[in-house]
């Protein structure tokens, strides 16, 4: 049988765009994709939000991985 984390990592590993950063925080896994739209963060396969710059995404996400 399989797990909800396994079903949810399943569908969000179809998330659009190349990987440009990715980076393990304590126990939390932060990825920032580009696509159409800007750069997208990742906190653990779920998505957190989308900035116009890598510099800026990549910020936010470390923060608001390190407040986990």
């Amino acid at each position: 049988m399989k797990r909800f984390s396994e079903i949810r990592e399943a569908v969000s590993s179809k998330s659009k765009g190349e990987s440009v950063f990715s980076k393990k925080v304590g126990k939390v896994k932060v990825s920032v994709n580009k696509d159409s739209k800007g750069f997208t963060v990742f906190i653990d396969g779920d998505k957190l939000d989308t900035y116009r710059t890598q510099k800026e995404a990549e910020k936010m996400g470390i923060e608001f991985a390190k407040e986990m």
